[in-house]
């Protein structure tokens, strides 16, 4: 753990916890939500940033001014660190996770190629079970998988850009039939991260995707006395999406329709012929700004049966 180690890290949140714990060198959070919103293959580019911040004042109100000072501040930061030999990247298991992973690794592709980088993930603990965040393992768990991190090959860098530029284009078709075919990948977790990328175009069956329906599922099961303790249990038992709770807060706004109270919560009539796949409600909530990566939300259906998408044809 020598000051010739930069660490980019998955959130503030396992920044700070490896401060606290001293690991030495230089960090970098990364702070952004690529598996929302559109975006481009060109990490770091005026287009990428511009798309960037139109999805988040569009969808979250996120000012000009706190979208540089949080976000593209610390992308500058990273930008002027070029001293360090070995980059470690910390990022969790999750979809959330996973996508920025294959952003970073790009980045990195382009710019500091020949560089050492390592991956620590938050799995193959000896003495535990769980799936706890980075941010959550005790220290010598965390000592433990950065003991155990794994580092990139050229070969491995080159996979995880292709797959960036497949999640960023306008069509997710070839990533359906590429992301599985890699048994010897060192990123154990993205299969499973991008299977669920998939379930995010509507269902045909209902108009929702995974996650529009986990939400009305799991207030459909549950006795919640309000909106909050509905986000809680969602990120709680939905550990695969990686979502906090301002991403679910958003979805639900977005699926205000379907419920008739929050204190507590109940679905509406509408929410239960949704539910049970009675009402179709993609006419509804098509939007021609809704991006997942490079493609159009809804200018594609998941097919539940087939377990493949279908796009649309005007």
């Amino acid at each position: 753990m020598g000051t010739s180690t930069l660490h980019i890290t998955n959130g503030d949140s396992t920044t700070n916890y490896l401060k606290k714990l001293q690991f030495s060198g230089e960090f970098i959070t990364w702070r952004e939500m690529l598996c929302e919103g559109k975006t481009t293959s060109d990490v770091g580019s005026e287009t990428f940033w511009k798309n960037r911040f139109e999805f988040f004042q569009t969808s979250y109100k996120i000012s000009k001014r706190k979208f540089i000072d949080y976000t593209v501040k610390e992308y500058r930061s990273l930008c002027n660190k070029k001293e360090q030999k070995e980059i470690v990247l910390w990022f969790d298991n999750d979809l959330f996770c996973q996508i920025n992973m294959l952003a970073v690794v790009s980045w990195l592709k382009r710019f500091r190629k020949g560089y050492q980088i390592s991956l620590v993930s938050n799995s193959n603990l000896k003495n535990t079970g769980k799936n706890d965040s980075l941010s959550q393992l005790n220290p010598d768990d965390i000592t433990e998988q950065f003991k155990n991190r794994v580092n990139l090959n050229q070969d491995d860098i080159e996979y995880a850009d292709y797959i960036w530029q497949l999640y960023c284009s306008d069509s997710p078709l070839r990533l359906e039939t590429v992301y599985k075919f890699n048994p010897m990948s060192p990123f154990k977790y993205l299969a499973t991260a991008l299977e669920v990328h998939l379930q995010r175009f509507p269902s045909i069956e209902n108009g929702l995707n995974i996650v529009e329906n986990t939400i009305i599922k799991t207030a459909n099961k549950h006795q919640f006395t309000s909106k909050k303790q509905l986000v809680n249990q969602l990120i709680n038992e939905q550990e695969v999406f990686g979502f906090g709770d301002i991403q679910y807060d958003h979805r639900i706004d977005r699926l205000q329709k379907l419920f008739s109270s929050f204190n507590p919560v109940k679905l509406s009539k509408q929410g239960k012929q949704v539910l049970e796949n009675q009402l179709n409600l993609y006419g509804q909530l098509r939007s021609e700004i809704s991006y997942l990566g490079g493609s159009k939300k809804y200018s594609f259906l998941f097919n539940n049966q087939s377990k493949k998408l279908l796009k649309i044809t005007s």
